[in-house]
């Protein structure tokens, strides 16, 4: 089978961009990526920026067929907050002791491992589904309660409601809010089947090989299928240890909490299709699904309520999304101009590299400014005792 990326923009699959300014890259990744021949509609969120295959803040909808590189490398990446029954006076009057909360229960970085794993309902469910999982089910146990190295991050915040929402009065609340995926296990995972779909498609041209897809009636796209939702399961296990061991060393209880992933593939009906719906760093929006879309760590995140629009796939945006690497980002910053930006957002920051502050995000008040007809914001998260894995660099020294 012979593939031609010179076909006309009429024979690709359509697709709708929200957002101005946005990477030329991105954009060349998502015309590639509508010119597959599994490609039925696309979508580009206004946080995109080059990613591997699909771009970051990609959705693309394809017919009975799963592409590993479109969900991603960190499978079932996810948010959580939970609105805790601890005053918001607290972030001040006993900083130390939360502080201390995000030190003690979880660990980060690359190969981080509890060396008594921590147990949850998760490690009963079937690990045997495809050899590469069963094969991960250890480093999955020891890993369970962690939380990955880059964006990731668990933090403390104000959330505040203008309105009753979420069984709760308008006001200001403590909230906790986490943002990380299925570690270890999910990029194996990833690298396994993204590997083997290559394989199978030898046609496809550089530019596109890592957007190579598995058919789902096939026994290797069944068992990515079977894997990436067991990922699902064991990313939102992660958060859930995380966000218990805090709030029980503290004393807390859990008013509400809002949770929502992206990085993973749905089956979805559109019109009269069955499709599977690829959302790479793209957050699900249907009509009144909830969500949470951060900013950085001195700028505001959001809780969303979805529209439901059906332009965009019922999606929108996952974050502020960048607008430099991360190799960029450490030539252009230090942490003595860093510093005076988050004192003025009143952020204490307990560890991160200069890879990940916040001149290297793109404006959020821009970003939801721009998907405006795709969520409604119903409350607003400002960081302020702010936890990423440690790169060496201590924003606190």
């Amino acid at each position: 089978m012979s593939f031609d990326l010179s076909n006309s923009p009429s024979s690709a699959a359509p697709y709708r961009v929200w957002g101005q300014g946005l990477e030329p890259e991105a954009l060349q990744q998502m015309q590639d990526a509508a010119r597959l021949p599994v490609a039925v509609r696309g979508a580009l969120m206004p946080d995109a920026h080059v990613g591997y295959g699909l771009p970051i803040g990609g959705v693309l909808a394809t017919q009975n067929a799963v592409i590993p590189y479109a969900v991603g490398v960190d499978i079932a990446c996810r948010m959580k907050l939970s609105v805790l029954d601890l005053p918001p006076s607290w972030l001040l009057e006993k900083e130390d002791r939360l502080a201390g909360a995000l030190q003690r229960e979880t660990l980060f970085g690359a190969g981080a491992a509890f060396r008594t794993p921590l147990e949850h309902e998760v490690l009963a469910a079937d690990w045997n589904a495809s050899p590469i999982t069963r094969e991960l089910f250890d480093k999955a146990r020891s890993q369970l309660g962690t939380s990955g190295s880059g964006n990731h991050f668990v933090e403390f915040g104000v959330l505040t409601l203008d309105h009753a929402e979420l069984g709760l009065a308008a006001g200001s609340y403590l909230a906790l809010l986490s943002h990380s995926g299925s570690r270890g296990a999910g990029a194996r995972i990833a690298e396994h089947y993204s590997r083997l779909a290559m394989s199978l498609h030898p046609e496809l041209p550089q530019a596109l090989r890592r957007l190579a897809w598995l058919d789902l009636d096939s026994e290797p796209g069944q068992e990515y299928w079977q894997a990436m939702n067991l990922m699902g399961q064991y990313a939102s296990a992660n958060h859930a240890l995380i966000h218990q061991r805090i709030a029980r060393s503290l004393g807390a209880a859990v008013l509400a909490g809002v949770e929502n992933h992206h990085n993973f593939a749905w089956k979805e009906r559109h019109g009269d299709r069955e499709l599977i719906v690829h959302r790479k760093g793209a957050t699900p929006a249907e009509a009144g699904m909830l969500g949470v879309i951060p900013g950085s760590m001195a700028t505001p995140g959001f809780v969303v309520r979805g529209r439901g629009n059906e332009d965009s796939l019922n999606s929108a945006a996952h974050g502020a999304g960048r607008v430099m690497s991360r190799t960029a980002a450490k030539k252009r910053f230090t942490w003595s101009a860093v510093k005076p930006i988050l004192a003025a957002a009143g952020v204490r920051l307990l560890s991160a590299g200069l890879d990940e502050v916040p001149g290297v995000y793109k404006d959020i008040h821009q970003v939801m400014a721009a998907q405006a007809d795709l969520v409604q914001v119903i409350a607003r998260f400002d960081p302020k005792i702010v936890r990423m894995a440690d790169a060496r660099e201590r924003p606190e020294d």
